[in-house]
């Protein structure tokens, strides 16, 4: 169902991957927009290695609800820092493309968590964030995202 990449030399490993999407701090949700357009959001997002399983918190209503109400399919791309070597003036990176099923999030108990999680993952102080989430939870929909086939590329930005 999902094409084998063309650059097989290039691949990243699974494990590389998912380190990506354990350390990162950004990517981009690509969703199927109005009138079929592609619609690319940047967001923050919490990667649960045990559900394999990607968190996305927003507002309850939008243009990125509305496309998930229509369509459930989505990709989510993203990119480590890549590093630059001494004698090179060109980056190495890696990118990750995660193609999966998006839904939105109805039980509270788990949306709650992984809210929680999305936020020590940017704020490491627990009472920060839980002061912000008492003032600001009951305004948010939480997303999940099923993973159905991720690839990842090592990258030569020359």
């Amino acid at each position: 169902m999902f094409r084998e990449m063309r650059r097989f030399k290039q691949k990243a490993s699974l494990e590389e991957c998912m380190e990506i999407l354990k350390e990162e701090k950004r990517g981009v949700l690509s969703l199927i927009g109005d009138d079929g357009y592609p619609y690319g959001i940047p967001l923050d997002f919490y990667y649960d290695l045990n559900s394999n399983k990607i968190y996305f918190h927003g507002a309850k209503e939008g243009h990125k609800i509305d496309s998930i109400k229509r369509c459930d399919k989505c990709s989510f791309t993203l990119w480590n820092k890549g590093v630059r070597m001494d004698d090179e003036w060109f980056y190495r990176l890696t990118s990750v493309i995660v193609f999966g099923r998006i839904r939105l999030m109805d039980d509270s108990n788990i949306s709650y968590e992984m809210c929680k999680n999305i936020g020590l993952k940017y704020n490491p102080n627990p009472d920060d964030v839980l002061r912000e989430m008492k003032e600001s939870y009951p305004r948010v929909q939480m997303l999940e995202l099923s993973i159905e086939h991720i690839s990842g590329k090592h990258v030569k930005e020359e």
